[in-house]
């Protein structure tokens, strides 16, 4: 990944689909991050999310006071921290033409089970908070806040792309068909990146197109769920278009004993 920044020579962030603590997430500020990633890799924002593990023991399960949440940081300067100032938020880039949202979508990671109706999707992942019932509530209201941040900032956005992430990939959202369209939207250019399977693929997801959508889960974690492993770069060319392209590892690095 450095090499590919180093080759790129004018990276303005990189894009974190969450689960950043595995498995349990952190309950206060955390040096792992930082020890992992070389301070080169880390001389831009990282842009994140919180995925389903990284709420098992952060206080930003139980309450919706954002200033007891540990990974929420809202200054894209401190680059010992990721940057995510809200369960839901967003970001303009008017250099780049772009406008980055994030969104906690939690409540959703039940949704590769496309047998299950909307109303009976929810964090499953509350169990292991020390707040189940609490957090399931949490996650259902910052869902609602995810899909009225992106429903706005489709309506208000001047910017020609808009880039769009959570931590689930669009096969999760069949239950909701609405956000789905939006993100397949012909008059807006909308990209969509998400993890939390681990693959990096296209084809794994719901098409979203005419627009681009990315699984990006990263091998590891518990497992590995498919031979491409690695991650995902995204170009902005002076005419305002986005390419998007993975960049793919040696499986042994990260899945040693993956069997296909």
């Amino acid at each position: 990944m450095l090499s590919t920044m180093n080759g790129l020579g004018d990276v303005k962030f990189v894009i974190n689909v969450g689960d950043s603590f595995y498995p349990d997430g952190v309950k206060s500020k955390d040096v792992k991050w930082r020890n992992i990633y070389p301070q080169q890799l880390r001389s831009v924002p990282w842009y994140s999310v919180y995925g389903n593990h990284d709420y098992h023991q952060d206080p930003c399960s139980c309450t919706n006071d954002e200033s007891q949440c540990t990974q929420v940081n809202a200054n894209a300067t401190a680059l010992d921290s990721l940057f995510m100032p809200g369960p839901n938020w967003n970001k303009d880039h008017p250099e780049l033409n772009l406008e980055v949202v994030g969104l906690d979508l939690n409540k959703f990671m039940e949704g590769w089970n496309r047998d299950l109706p909307l109303d009976e999707l929810h964090f499953n992942d509350c169990q292991w908070t020390s707040c189940s019932h609490a957090c399931l509530g949490i996650a259902e209201q910052r869902a609602r806040e995810a899909f009225d941040l992106f429903g706005r900032r489709l309506k208000q956005s001047t910017r020609a792309n808009l880039l769009v992430f959570s931590h689930y990939p669009t096969d999760y959202f069949t239950a909701k068909p609405a956000f789905l369209a939006n993100l397949s939207r012909a008059d807006k250019h909308v990209t969509y990146f998400a993890g939390h399977r681990h693959n990096t693929d296209q084809t794994s997801t719901v098409s979203t197109a005419p627009n681009t959508n990315w699984v990006v889960g990263g091998g590891g974690g518990w497992s590995c769920d498919g031979r491409e492993q690695g991650f995902v770069v995204g170009e902005v060319g002076a005419d305002s278009t986005v390419r998007t392209y993975s960049v793919l590892v040696d499986l042994d690095l990260c899945c040693a004993s993956f069997k296909s």
